[in-house]
């Protein structure tokens, strides 16, 4: 029967990626010319039906707008992770084991009910002996060995399919799925989460207006995660009179505050922040949770994000095309006069935009996927950020209906680079400086005595390397050759002129034979020259 469901589930798998493999790096044309293709709400609904392996792949490919449609991309990113719950007697066999001790010696009390069910586990509210009230996330039995096997099937016809050419030839389809592995395995394992909730607590400590649940680390583990509750609603089942009574100015403005102070200054973000993760509380707070899902950011970066999203603020279209061209891989068919006439127009035209109606999110994402098609391999980290920005600006829009992105980016540009410095300047930083001028500046005579001494010898010699020097040594021996052939072709033309006024016995048409066959020796090379030179060169087309 397992032999069975597994040829199933390979089946199923061929079936979706030959039927939707063509979809990379913004190859639709399948899609829009198939009449029995149902589009991206089914592609979704396909995802969904082949189960919590692929529901998260939808999720993780909704963060790629660099290799699908926008239509798809909006699909996976509504695509729902609410699936009906297991057995409450399951959840608390696999508290016991994996917390190694009975839920009546650490519970007072626990729901039955789960407050919330999803594909990889589910979350129940409960209170320990202590009195504190926390949420218990726990793991659905078996979905570790289920997620390890759908992804080595996945693989498996992956590499059939890619060798078959059904996918794109844009698309690394192995490190996409090495990607998603990674990603996948870090949300499996709860102890992770833990860490990223502790981190992102850490980072938001001074934003009084929101929440982070801390986790209870006696309570946690690879398979159950015991968390701080947060009482709340999700914001967007916040009734219209409630919104009344709340500063949702204030909340939004504190809440993308908070997000560049992730991206730009601590280089690690809630990637999530759809509206069912984020809660509003009873004191009328911001309660972020489900941190499964981060993002990271190396320093470089992130000082090139910062630039981008002022540039595409301020409507900078060049300088943004220039961030976006660095943020990339150069393919071979890359074209950087299309990419940036691209980003030019579309930073021109959200520039006409107002301020409140633009969407920073979506410029990013819209430059991420148009950089693709003009041959860069962009970072994932790009899109994911795009992503991220795009639901943040929904919630934002719910908070507060007149919230204006750019504005607050403009008033908060000053204090994050101030942060920034702030947090560059610590002191494993600065002690590594010291060293290293210290030993610039104890090596600097010894170095500059040898230098002038190779001077005075006059052997300093300078090295260079030469990226394919034989093609290089044959286009200046083609230099050199021309020159020699115009000086004897030149010295030919001047001895015939002088030739010409010496009366000889050999004559043509009147005029002195051997000037005469000078003339047109030296005519015929130089015509034979600009030949070589109009066909070999001119017409060669150029490397870059």
């Amino acid at each position: 029967m397992a032999i069975a469901q597994r040829l199933s589930r390979y089946h199923a798998f061929v079936r979706l990626m030959s039927k939707y493999g063509g979809l990379a790096a913004g190859d639709v044309e399948n899609a829009k010319g198939d009449p029995a293709d149902p589009g991206p709400l089914q592609f979704a609904s396909d995802l969904e039906a082949l189960g919590p392996t692929f529901i998260k792949l939808g999720q993780f490919l909704s963060s790629r707008a660099d290799l699908l449609p926008p239509a798809y991309v909006d699909a996976l990113a509504r695509l729902q992770d609410n699936v009906a719950p297991f057995p409450f007697a399951e959840a608390m066999a696999i508290v016991e084991e994996d917390l190694d001790v009975r839920r009546s010696k650490v519970f007072r009390e626990i729901d039955q009910t789960p407050i919330a069910a999803a594909s990889l586990g589910q979350v129940y509210r409960a209170v320990l002996r202590d009195g504190r009230e926390v949420a218990v996330k726990v793991q659905r039995p078996g979905v570790r060995e289920r997620v390890a096997a759908d992804l080595d099937a996945l693989s498996d016809v992956a590499a059939l399919l890619a060798r078959l050419g059904r996918v794109s030839e844009s698309v690394d389809l192995p490190q996409l799925l090495e990607e998603f592995r990674r990603t996948l395995a870090a949300e499996v394992d709860y102890r992770q989460e833990a860490h990223n909730l502790r981190s992102l607590a850490e980072s938001l400590r001074r934003f009084t207006l929101i929440v982070v649940p801390l986790p209870v680390d006696d309570l946690s583990g690879a398979r159950v995660l015991t968390m701080a509750y947060v009482p709340g609603v999700r914001i967007s089942s916040v009734g219209r009179v409630e919104w009344t009574e709340i500063d949702g100015a204030r909340l939004a403005n504190t809440l993308f505050r908070a997000y560049l102070q992730q991206v730009l200054v601590d280089g690690c973000f809630h990637a999530d922040p759809h509206p069912g993760n984020i809660l509003l509380t009873p004191e009328h707070r911001l309660g972020l949770i489900d941190l499964g899902m981060v993002g990271r950011l190396a320093a470089p970066m992130q000082d090139k994000l910062f630039r981008l999203l002022l540039a595409i603020a301020d409507g900078r279209g060049d300088e943004a095309a220039t961030i976006i061209i660095g943020f990339g891989q150069r393919r071979e068919t890359f074209d950087e006069p299309r990419i940036r006439r691209t980003v030019m127009d579309i930073v021109g035209q959200h520039r006409q935009l107002s301020a409140r109606e633009l969407r920073v999110g979506r410029v990013m994402l819209d430059m991420v996927r148009n950089g693709s098609q003009c041959g860069l391999r962009m970072a994932p980290e790009l899109a994911l950020l795009g992503k991220t920005l795009v639901q943040l600006e929904e919630i934002g829009r719910i908070l507060d209906p007149d919230f204006d992105v750019t504005a607050s980016m403009r008033r908060n540009a000053v204090g994050l680079m101030r942060r920034r410095t702030l947090t560059a300047m610590t002191p494993a930083r600065a002690f590594s400086s010291a060293l290293e001028l210290r030993d610039f500046t104890v090596n600097l005579p010894a170095r500059a005595n040898q230098i002038f001494d190779a001077l005075a010898r006059n052997d300093f010699r300078v090295k260079i390397e030469l990226i394919d020097h034989g093609s290089i040594i044959d286009g200046l021996q083609k230099v050199a050759n021309r020159i020699a052939l115009a000086l004897v072709l030149a010295a030919a033309l001047l001895g015939a002129s002088m030739l010409m006024r010496v009366p000889t016995a050999f004559s043509i048409l009147g005029y002195p034979g051997l000037a005469v066959l000078l003339f047109l020796a030296a005519a015929g090379g130089g015509a034979w020259m600009a030949w070589t030179i109009v066909t070999g060169d001119v017409r060669r087309p150029r490397v870059r």
